[in-house]
């Protein structure tokens, strides 16, 4: 079974992305924000990182850059999940190093065909 972090600010959504990830199988590891990202991904292997774009202490893309410098994280997916929609946004998300963008409100069976893709 393939462990996800996913990190959002919102306690809703960390809740929504839970169940349909645990409903899907996966194992999920929750994080706050950027910075609680970070501290869990130094205790808990994962397969993906499914992470909001605008949160306090660290956003989306300074945590896929943060994580980009290690090297036990170069080759796990990042995925952005985010209502920012912007190609800038977006380019700035794949000059970090994200595997990719997706934009809420999201499609729970979309998501899970997202992750299937990038997690190989």
């Amino acid at each position: 079974m393939h462990a996800i972090l996913t990190v959002d600010d919102s306690p809703s959504m960390r809740k929504m992305v839970s169940f349909t990830l645990t409903g899907a199988g996966y194992k999920v590891i929750e994080a706050v924000d950027g910075v609680d990202a970070l501290e869990k991904a130094q205790a808990h292997p994962f397969a993906l990182v499914l992470a909001d774009q605008n949160m306090p202490r660290l956003d989306g893309i300074g945590l896929t850059k943060k994580l980009r410098e290690d090297p036990r994280f170069k080759q796990v997916p990042i995925l952005i999940l985010t209502t920012e929609s912007s190609d800038q946004m977006k380019q700035a998300g794949r000059a970090a190093g994200a595997t990719g963008w997706l934009v809420k409100p999201f499609d729970p069976n979309r998501l899970i065909e997202v992750i299937q893709k990038v997690i190989r």
